[in-house]
């Protein structure tokens, strides 16, 4: 499968890809997930508004040191101008492949008219599918839902409106802005999605297994998946199924030697990107998805939440573990 020139590794014939998800695919998940086999993995969606570019929380979003390529962007915003411009930005900053958010459900980028709140005016999706393929010289890719509601799914008219915008990939959430996260995702819309446009289809939204994603691909005709939720406190979830889909043999779990290992790992990419308190506050989630299913678990979610010193949270997680691996 190939964004543009650049070629992504398959799992038999289908890519598997990290969602973009705000305050949880930062540099060290993304440097994770790529390394247990995820084939692409999108930032979190950064605002095109100029003035927010020097904002801490902006560069941290674009911080990329150490990733492997191609690197994509998320942009998010309404106007095809300052999309255009964002888009500029990026890509002197290195970024390889530009996202346009057009799916991001959240009432705060919803009520300034972006995100999925696009998907209502599609005019205004063509003019800044356009505008942002006209500024740059990289790959444009499209993320969107549905759909406004269940009853306006017009997956199928914005699909053709960004190929025919110049956008080289589009990636589907089976659900429409007015579900949010509720319900079944709808594959049967991605499935027609597909049958009409000749750009490469990903499927997203609720695949958390092997199993569901060998599913959708089978029911949909995507040519890849995109994990987003199941894989919080997971990254090794694309390598099971990235084996899944090349051997149809499921991968036993990992020892909690290895969890621990891969664990401590994004712990201390979390202190290293954000500095010791705001590291420590951001990992308090990572650890609570890693032991949600564990036993014990909650006790150390309790233990770790209270912390705000970098080496007594890795060490009470490396503690925790040892006694688990005994």
């Amino acid at each position: 499968m190939k964004i543009g020139a650049y070629a992504l590794p398959e799992s038999n014939t289908a890519a598997v890809f990290v969602a973009p998800m705000a305050g949880i695919t930062d540099r060290p998940f993304r440097r994770l997930a790529r390394r247990y086999g995820a084939a692409l993995a999108v930032s979190e969606m950064v605002s095109a508004r100029p003035e927010l570019r020097g904002s801490r929380k902006t560069l941290l979003r674009l911080d990329h040191a150490g990733e492997p390529g191609p690197v994509s962007v998320q942009i998010a915003g309404a106007d095809p101008a300052m999309l255009a411009a964002a888009a500029r930005f990026n890509v002197e900053r290195g970024a390889q492949i530009i996202d346009i958010n057009m799916g991001c459900p959240a009432k705060k980028v919803c009520n300034v008219s972006a995100g999925s709140a696009l998907l209502a005016d599609e005019s205004l999706v063509a003019r800044i599918v356009a505008a942002v393929v006209a500024a740059v010289d990289v790959p444009v890719t499209v993320k969107i839902r549905t759909g406004p509601s269940p009853e306006r799914r017009n997956a199928v008219r914005i699909a053709r409106i960004v190929e025919a915008a110049g956008a080289q990939m589009l990636a589907i959430h089976g659900r429409t802005r007015a579900c949010m996260f509720e319900g079944e995702a709808d594959y049967d819309t991605i499935a027609e999605v597909k049958a009409r446009v000749a750009i490469p289809v990903i499927a997203n939204g609720d695949i958390a297994t092997p199993e569901r994603a060998k599913a959708v691909l089978r029911r949909t005709g995507a040519d890849g998946v995109m994990i987003g939720r199941a894989a919080q406190g997971r990254p090794w979830l694309f390598r099971e199924i990235t084996h899944y889909l090349a051997t149809g043999e499921r991968l036993a779990p990992p020892a909690p030697r290895e969890m621990a290992a891969v664990l401590v790992e994004h712990l201390d990419g979390l202190y290293d990107l954000y500095g010791d308190e705001q590291g420590t506050r951001v990992a308090r989630k990572h650890i609570g998805w890693t032991v949600r299913e564990l036993p014990g678990g909650e006790s150390l979610r309790s233990a770790v939440n209270g912390m705000t010193l970098a080496q007594a949270q890795r060490a009470a997680v490396n503690d925790y573990f040892e006694r688990l691996a005994a």
